[in-house]
């Protein structure tokens, strides 16, 4: 049934932008944590998405992707980066992390950059949910017709 695809689509937005915030939340939490396993401060991981429309172009993939119906399309995520951007240097003698010169290595966490990526991923979850909910509307009045 097509609408199952829409489902399908609009699921693999929510669970994508579910994994986005916890990344972020995970980003806003270690903003300040100078001293990681590997031995540095904590670095800011990023999200990439990658659209699961898989446009290969031989017969059998062609051929599945219409007995399909085209279900393998939405969003997953690729891979979770670190964000390879300089920390910042701040003037801390009393950090017991501080350099000879009483410099300590922080994050590069912005939280104001992760404020707006979270209320960005939160309105991506909230227009998948939408439409989510509009495509199961849509079938249980389908089904309602059918029944009578």
């Amino acid at each position: 049934m097509a609408f199952l695809n829409s489902l399908n689509i609009s699921g693999s937005g929510l669970t994508a932008s579910r994994l986005r915030m916890d990344v972020i939340s995970e980003n806003i939490a270690n903003a300040t944590t100078t001293r990681t396993e590997d031995g540095g401060p904590y670095r800011r991981k990023v999200v990439v998405y990658e659209s699961m429309d898989n446009s290969s172009s031989s017969f059998s993939s062609i051929y599945r992707k219409k007995l399909d119906n085209n279900s393998d399309r939405g969003v997953r995520v690729a891979e979770i980066a670190e964000d390879q951007s300089e920390f910042q240097s701040v003037y801390d003698p009393t950090n017991p992390d501080a350099d000879e010169s009483g410099y300590v290595q922080m994050p590069n966490v912005d939280l104001v950059e992760e404020t707006v990526d979270m209320m960005a991923v939160s309105r991506a979850y909230d227009a998948n949910l939408t439409a989510f909910n509009a495509m199961k509307s849509m079938a249980e009045k389908a089904l309602q017709i059918q029944g009578e």
